[in-house]
């Protein structure tokens, strides 16, 4: 795509604006922003039975695995991706291909200037239990030297930072499952008053581990429908009965406005909101009334100086639980009314499953892509609708639409909420 310069608004007030020049993920559907979004397109999921581990005294055996990943062509040796955690893997492959996928450059000229916010909701889970092991069976002496480097959730993005080259700000926010749309968010901020002029952005988590497994099936908030894995996740359809864990990474690269166009970069989109919340109410529920949604929404429109009807498509969290599609369709129903019945609404969750810490970064990255490809992804499994989810949740198949502008939610435990909305309006 090319940009009409003589078109754009070079700023707004005294913010700068933001867009995204690249993309990059890796999921059980493919080890590539582009496979990853075809799947969807298609309407393809790759949750199966776990075969990680021993499963069958689980309640719930199936997940969405990346099966024979080899982490070692993205880093700079072997020896340095064998030392971090999958989840840590995942987050630099996802980045290097989104700064390959930008044409960017990273050089002494530009380095400190080039951030990395890439977070975890969990962080090095599979390596805190293989190491605890080690100090029960063989004792203290013969714990790693690299456990804790290992387990830390900001180490995707120390790691990022080491294998890249970019001095910039370096963070990572851990708020659940809307850790990838907070770094989003907040590396979005981070350009808008000049912490920085690039940012790379998302969020990456490997927790398909036996602790977590049992510990989320504890909580009774997984699917336990093991006998028909690709059809378990199934957001909006009222015989839901829970969310699917998947595992990977998601990353955008961002830049300010005036730069990327100074580079002739891509520019795929822009961010032109963000909006945060806390529901103040239960440690893993949502409010019935929503409230904690519905403002997070609404400060989204606000930052973007949007109306509702201005929204095309909405990325929903969509987690195949029944309270949140429930309390998610009761907010969206409040924020955007008599339009609510016209929007586009998919969670892209029924085929990616549920990366927890990287859900949000993998969907900007599919709603970056919905807008590139005038291409909404569809709900799948939806098949008995639900009197309490009664919206257009784009059943089962991919649907042609002009979007122009994309909303995308995540609320995660703990009660933090955030929204980002995804424009097109100077692409030409």
């Amino acid at each position: 795509m090319s940009v009409a310069k003589d078109s754009v608004n070079y700023s707004r007030g005294y913010r700068r604006r933001v867009v995204i020049t690249g993309v990059g993920a890796v999921t059980a559907q493919g080890r590539s922003a582009e496979a990853v979004w075809q799947a969807c397109k298609s309407g393809c999921t790759a949750i199966d039975t776990v075969t990680a581990f021993d499963v069958s005294d689980f309640p719930t055996r199936i997940a969405a695995e990346i099966k024979e990943w080899d982490p070692a062509p993205f880093f700079q040796s072997r020896k340095d991706a064998r030392r971090v955690d999958r989840f840590v893997q995942f987050a630099v492959a996802a980045s290097r291909m989104a700064v390959d996928d930008a044409g960017l450059e990273i050089t002494d000229a530009n380095r400190d200037s080039i951030g990395v916010f890439v977070g975890s909701g969990i962080g090095g889970l599979a390596t805190i239990e293989e190491q605890h092991k080690v100090l029960l069976d063989r004792g203290p002496g013969r714990i790693s030297p690299f456990l804790i480097p290992g387990i830390i959730c900001n180490m995707g993005a120390g790691m990022v930072s080491i294998e890249l080259g970019a001095r910039g700000p370096n963070s990572c926010v851990t708020t659940a499952c809307t850790t990838g749309t907070n770094n989003i968010g907040d590396a979005v901020d981070a350009i808008r008053y000049g912490r920085a002029d690039i940012m790379i952005a998302g969020g990456a988590e490997a927790s398909i581990t036996p602790l977590s497994l049992a510990g989320f099936a504890a909580a009774r908030t997984m699917s336990t429908a093991n006998e028909d894995p690709a059809r378990a996740s199934r957001p909006f359809d009222l015989k839901r009965d829970g969310f699917v864990m998947g595992e990977g990474a998601g990353v955008l690269i961002l830049e300010e406005l005036n730069g990327a166009l100074a580079r002739g970069a891509r520019i795929y989109a822009e961010i032109t909101g963000y909006g945060m919340s806390g529901d103040a109410y239960h440690i893993t529920g949502q409010p019935p009334d929503g409230n904690g949604a519905i403002r997070c929404m609404r400060a989204a429109l606000a930052d973007a100086e949007m109306a509702p009807t201005s929204v095309d498509y909405i990325n929903a969290h969509g987690t195949s639980t029944q309270v949140n599609d429930k309390t998610e369709t009761l907010a969206i129903k409040e924020v955007f009314g008599e339009h609510a019945s016209h929007v586009a609404i998919s969670s892209t969750k029924s085929m990616t499953a549920h990366l927890i810490g990287a859900a949000g970064a993998i969907e900007a990255v599919l709603c970056t892509l919905t807008i590139r490809d005038g291409v909404v992804a569809p709900t799948i499994n939806y098949e008995n609708p639900d009197p309490e989810c009664d919206l257009d949740y784009v059943p089962n198949v991919a649907r042609k639409s002009d979007v122009g502008v994309v909303m995308s939610n995540s609320f995660g435990f703990g009660g933090h909420n955030a929204s980002l909305i995804f424009s097109r309006d100077y692409v030409a």
